[in-house]
Order: C-alpha cells, then structure tokens, then sequence
C-alpha cells in the first residue's frame, strides 16, 4: 500500500493485536517478584474510570491517608504469554517515564491470583477529551500551550527510547478541575520501546488519531506527531481532521481526504496554526516534522527565538549532569542503581542494548559516539571521550552495565530517602554513623577507583569540619544539584547550564 489512493486495510475492529485460535500457555504471574497484598496497603474507594484491559479506583494509602489511583487489570483477560509480556513492558515504561514533570508518576505495583494493580499519582481534574467537550474548542493560546506539553511528552519518550502509540486526548488528565492545571500522560498500554530507525507492522491505536503509515503497516515514532496533530486540530475546531460513521470510512479519509480550513472556526484561525497543523499532518513521515521541530515552530514559541539545533537528549543531558559529579556521588550512584527494582531500571536496559550494538555487554567509545550522534549530538569526539571516561568508573576503558546505569539513571531517583541511607550504609562499613577517609578508601578499592583526593573530597562535604561525613553531609552532597560539589570532570561549555530537552525527564 504505497499510495494514497489505495484501499485501507482491515484491521481488527479495536485496534489491537488478533490472537490466535489455539493460544500458547500462559505464564501464572505478570510481576517476576512476589508483592505485598494491595488490600494490606490501600483502601479501594470509588470508580474512576474503565478501559478496554483495566478498570480504575481511587484508592487511599492507609499509612499516610493519601489518594492514588489504582488501576487493576483482570488476569483473565490476560490470554496469552504476550499479554503479560504487554503489562510488564507497561510498567517498566512507566517506570522510566514517570519522573518527567508531563507524565502520571507510577507508585508501586501489586499482584494477587486475579488481578495486576498499578497504583498511580491522583489526576482529579478529569480527561483533556471532557474538557474539549465542555469548551467546544480552544483559544488559539490555550491549544498552543496544551499542544507544547504534549508533544514535549512526545519529545521525551522519543528520546528515552518509546514510541508511545496512542495519542488521544483520554490519554492526558489534569492534576485538579482549576483552569491552569497541570496536564500528564497516562495509560501506557500500547507503548514500546524501539531501536534508532526501527519500524513496527502492527496495526494499534484509536482509529481517529492513527496515522496513514500505521495502516499501512510499515512505521516508526514518525506517527506519534501525526496523533499529536490530530489532536491539536481538535483542540482548535472541536471535531477531528478526519471523519466517518465507520472505522473502514475514517481509515479512508486518513489515507486520502484534504484537510477542511474552510469551514468555521477555520477561517478565523492563524496562517501559522494551520502551517503546523498541515506539516504534522503531512502523509508522509520523513516530510512530518519532529516532535522537536514542533515544539520550534513560530506558532508555539509565540515569536521568541526558537532553538537553532535539536536539544540533548535524554541520554546527553545525563551523561553531562553525571561527569561534573564528583567520586563519591558516582560511586553512591552506582550503589543506588544496582539496588533499583527491576521495573523501575527496565527502560534503562533497553537504552543500554540501544547503545551497545555487538551485545558485548559493554560501551565502547566508538558505539558511544555513534549512538549520541543517532539521536542528533553534534559533539566533539574530545568531548564525547571525556563523556566516556567520567562514565567509566573503574577506568577500564568501557563502560559497563552497572556503570551505565549509574550514569543514566534519573537523579530524582536517588533523592529518595530509602535509597539514600542505603547508599550511605554502603560506605559506612561500621556503622558508626560516618564516612571515614578509610571507609573511602575501601569503597574505591571496590570500585578499582585511584584514591587521590580523597582528604580534598571529605573537606569539600565535610561541613562541621570533623574530619568524616555523616548522613546530613552526604544527603546534602547527594542532593546538590548538577554535581556542584567535588572536582570537575568537564569543561564549562558541557557542564549542565545549558537548555536541556528532557531534563525533567
């Protein structure tokens, strides 16, 4: 199907993947570790909302009275092996995702013999969708900066490595009902992660907002823009691009219907609204703008100067923040990394893999450079070797697993206090509540680290100047941000000051 005039294809009527008449056996448990009771922790209140898989309850936890939502998933609708594989890559997205300002953060996860539950940060304001609804459509200001939140979603899972795959505007919830709050991405369900320049076959999403080339059966990240545009269409006129009493006709007018600015409120909208519209709308992907280059356009930047190159990615801009770190807060990293629960680091393996093409297990210069320029780095070879050798804790030359996750792992992560104090109970080999030079010492020795500038390091943490660190000290060492304490590694020009893309991410 290489023309826009061909017949759409069929696909099956909800959008998802068709199973097979015989199934292959199933496996018994979606999580690969036994959880607490989701009862013990929470009491379930009211409905929320339901979907195709899951249906959602307000939930309190009852050590601390707060409200989540928790989204329960019926194992019997689980029918094959791929359908656990599918909410198991759900969380871990969610995971990996979760400490961007734009998305709903994920708060644990539970199993018992009948259900998958996912407790979730409260979004009480309701769905985009609702809002649309109520409004009619939005000002060309108000779309602007709905559509700049959710493409710089879209930027993020582009960056991390995930395709998100359903777009619509029941996918985004408000924080409150008041009119400036905040708007998340949710339900991740159909997300993947992807290769730099893979390409997907199957057929998923909702039938407005899909693209031409997913029913084409050949796409890549390309047709989250598209989903996006269709949204921003949406928010300015009230009704969809493309329109039909049934699926078979809206696939059909994807394929090959113009555009209507003609009828109202068209004719009273912005040239430069439009001029977006039609480029993330564009049939063909590799004529569609980036994400990226949405969120440059005039129209979303209100005039002010845009970005005259893409912004780091995701990968870059942590690579930076780590190497103006200094010893002890990438050796604490690492600790802290290695410690992380499968789920919460499951996004971070497949960036890894991404990076380290000949599955050695290791990241070697030349794969390190060629993965940051696929995702548009235009660094200096010298400086992507002082990236590398601010990663390469042991000095070996490569940067292993362990390493990579240090370095890539999201420093909101490490703020948290449980992962603190076991990281600080790492280094406090005696307990006695302090980090001695000696203890440091040892900790190097583990990490095959030189200890030169070690008695330099304590002063710079050392605050009552007693010659060790206690938990206070290193808690506010760990916390400081863009690695300001400590010897660094980078010159100015990469050091953290710069814009950052995803650097909420």
């Amino acid at each position: 199907m290489s023309s826009s005039n061909s017949t759409p294809p069929n696909p099956p009527g909800n959008m998802k993947k068709s199973i097979s008449a015989t199934p292959p056996s199933k496996p018994s448990w979606v999580l690969p570790y036994k959880t607490q009771s989701l009862p013990q922790l929470y009491t379930i209140g009211k409905k929320l909302g339901q979907g195709q898989f899951g249906t959602t309850h307000l939930c309190t936890e009852k050590s601390t009275g707060l409200q989540y939502a928790c989204k329960s998933i019926p194992k019997k609708k689980l029918i094959c092996k791929e359908d656990y594989d599918d909410v198991w890559r759900e969380i871990q997205i969610m995971h990996h995702l979760s400490e961007h300002a734009n998305v709903v953060r994920i708060k644990g996860t539970y199993e018992d013999q009948l259900y998958v539950h996912i407790v979730m940060e409260l979004c009480a304001g309701g769905e985009l969708f609702d809002r649309i609804v109520q409004k009619g459509h939005y000002s060309e200001r108000e779309a602007a900066k709905l559509i700049k939140t959710i493409v710089g979603v879209v930027e993020a899972c582009h960056s991390l490595g995930v395709m998100h795959r359903d777009l619509k505007p029941e996918n985004f919830l408000f924080t409150s009902t008041d009119e400036d709050a905040a708007l998340k991405a949710t339900d991740f369900g159909l997300s993947v992660f992807y290769q730099p320049g893979e390409t997907f076959s199957d057929v998923v999403g909702s039938p407005y907002y899909v693209a031409p080339e997913v029913l084409r059966k050949h796409y890549g990240t390309e047709a989250d823009v598209w989903s996006a545009g269709v949204i921003l269409y949406i928010l300015l006129s009230g009704v969809p691009p493309f329109w039909a009493e049934t699926e078979m006709g809206i696939f059909k007018q994807i394929l090959q219907e113009k555009l209507d600015f003609e009828s109202e409120p068209w004719p009273g909208i912005s040239d430069s609204a439009k001029d977006l519209i039609r480029k993330m709308l564009e049939r063909n992907p590799k004529k569609r703008l980036t994400a990226h280059e949405v969120l440059c356009h005039p129209w979303i930047v209100d005039d002010r100067l845009a970005p005259d190159k893409p912004l780091d990615s995701a990968v870059l801009s942590r690579l930076k923040q780590f190497s103006a770190m200094n010893k002890l807060k990438k050796m604490a990293l690492r600790v802290i990394a290695e410690r992380l629960s499968e789920e919460e680091i499951g996004g971070l393996k497949e960036l890894f893999k991404m990076l380290d093409t000949d599955n050695s297990g290791t990241i070697t210069f030349d794969e390190l450079k060629d993965g940051l320029r696929r995702v548009g780095s235009d660094l200096m070879e010298s400086e992507i070797k002082d990236l590398m050798d601010a990663a390469d804790i042991d000095n070996s030359g490569t940067i292993d697993y362990g390493e990579f996750l240090a370095a890539t792992v999201h420093l909101n992560k490490l703020e948290r206090e449980e992962n603190l104090v076991s990281a600080f109970s790492f280094f406090d080999k005696d307990g006695s509540g302090y980090i001695t030079i000696d203890e440091l010492q040892q900790a190097c020795k583990e990490f095959g680290l030189s200890e030169v500038h070690l008695d330099e390091m304590i002063k710079e943490i050392d605050q009552d100047n007693d010659g060790q660190i206690d938990y206070g000290e290193f808690a506010a060492m760990m916390r400081k941000g863009n690695g300001g304490i400590g010897r660094r590694t980078m010159r100015s020009n990469l050091n953290l000051g710069e814009a950052l893309g995803v650097k909420n991410v």
